[in-house]
C-alpha cells in the first residue's frame, strides 16, 4: 500500500525533499542573484526559500519541482525587497560565467572582445527593471517555457511574451549604444 506524502515519516519526507528539490539549488541561487543583484542577499533569500519549501513540501503535488521552487524563490525575493526597499541594491554581481578557454581559433583579441560583450550584457541585464529581468533570466538562463514563466510569475502568457520582447529590445538598444560608442 502506497502512503501519501503527509503520511511519510519525517526522515522519508526529508529524503524525498532532498531528491526532488535540492538539485535545483544552482537555479534558485542564479534567479535570486539576478533579481537582487547582490550575492549575499541572494544567498539569504535562497536559504529562506529552501526553509519555506521544506516547511510546505506537503503542498507540492508533483510536476516540475524546479518551477515550484523558483516560484518560492520569486515570492521570497519580492518579500525581501518590500522589507528592504529603502536599501540601495547597487552591489556588483561577481563574475560567475564560465571562464573562456583559449582554443586554437581564439586569439587574445577575440577573448577580450568576448569578455567585453559578456560584461556589457551582464551590466545591461542589471540595469533592466526587475519585471523584464526576471522573465529574461527565467527564459534565457533557466530555459523555462512561456507557460511555466506565466504560472511562476502569475502572468498571462501574452504579458510574458510582451515583457520578453521589451526586455530584449532594451538589451539590443544597450548593445547598439555600446557598439556605436566603440566605433567613435
Amino acid at each position: 500500500m502506497f502512503r501519501s506524502r503527509s503520511q511519510l515519516e519525517p526522515k522519508s519526507k526529508v529524503a524525498l525533499f532532498e531528491v526532488t528539490v535540492l538539485p535545483h539549488l544552482p537555479a534558485a541561487y542564479n534567479f535570486a542573484r539576478w533579481l537582487l543583484q547582490n550575492e549575499s542577499d541572494a544567498e539569504d533569500v535562497v536559504q529562506e526559500s529552501y526553509l519555506r519549501a521544506l516547511k510546505y513540501f506537503q503542498s507540492y503535488h508533483g510536476g516540475d519541482s524546479r518551477a515550484w521552487l523558483l516560484a518560492i524563490v520569486r515570492n521570497t525575493t519580492y518579500n525581501w525587497l518590500q522589507q528592504n526597499r529603502s536599501r540601495q541594491l547597487t552591489a556588483q554581481i561577481d563574475e560567475t560565467t564560465e571562464s573562456l578557454v583559449a582554443g586554437d581559433d581564439q586569439n587574445p583579441e577575440t577573448i577580450l572582445l568576448s569578455r567585453i560583450d559578456q560584461e556589457v550584457l551582464r551590466q545591461a541585464l542589471t540595469e533592466l527593471p526587475i519585471e523584464f529581468r526576471e522573465v529574461l533570466v527565467l527564459r534565457e538562463m533557466e530555459e523555462l517555457s512561456y507557460k511555466e514563466i506565466g504560472a511562476l510569475c502569475d502572468l498571462p502568457i501574452g504579458t510574458v511574451m510582451s515583457r520578453l520582447a521589451r526586455g530584449r529590445r532594451r538589451l539590443q538598444q544597450r548593445f547598439a549604444r555600446h557598439e556605436s560608442g566603440m566605433m567613435k
